[in-house]
């Protein structure tokens, strides 16, 4: 399975090049047409899959340890345009609801982990975690036929919705959206 989810992201953002990162063309997502861009509750109930994820301190995470309050997660990579476009958005997101939700950044590169701490210092992210999936196999398990790909999970580990593609997390919608989904929880 992890052959399979590398080779679906790679075929949505090509391949990883060696210098400068590549436009993301979508795919599908759970074996249907992802609406690219769009807030989407259609998995709403899809349980968070078991993952071990590693920082590049080699410190490892199990997924689920997170259940307990609600969790953004957005699968990434380092040579993905609209990855990069969204993560200084998360960043500030990470701050902004704090205490209220986990927003969790899953890097999809391959190699030497170094490159994810590399990016996270030159682009000043000190909100966000580190975590690498070193399997590949979180967004197969997801059913994320690109990137980025990010769902929000509630305190059960169910999703909520997702969003594939880049998203503003900046606008006013994602907030509502945000927001609609914590208040419900309350």
């Amino acid at each position: 399975m992890p052959a399979l989810f590398a080779i679906l992201i790679l075929s949505g953002c090509d391949r990883e090049p060696q210098e400068t990162p590549q436009e993301s063309e979508i795919g599908k997502s759970k074996g249907d047409e992802a609406r690219v861009g769009e807030i989407d509750p259609r998995f709403a109930g899809e349980l968070m899959p078991a993952a071990r994820l590693v920082d590049p301190q080699g410190e490892e995470l199990n997924l689920g340890a997170l259940q307990g309050r609600p969790v953004l997660v957005n699968l990434w990579a380092t040579w993905c345009v609209p990855c990069i476009k969204e993560m200084p958005l998360l960043d500030e997101l990470a701050v902004d609801y704090d205490g209220e939700m986990s927003v969790v950044t899953i890097s999809q590169d391959m190699g030497d982990p170094a490159k994810v701490a590399t990016f996270f210092a030159v682009n000043e992210l000190a909100n966000l975690p580190q975590w690498i999936d070193p399997q590949l196999a979180l967004g197969d398990a997801m059913g994320a036929a690109t990137l980025p790909t990010t769902v929000l999970y509630d305190p059960t580990g169910q999703e909520v919705w997702r969003v594939t593609g880049d998203f503003d997390w900046s606008s006013e919608e994602a907030r509502a959206a945000i927001d609609e989904a914590l208040q419900s929880e309350g």
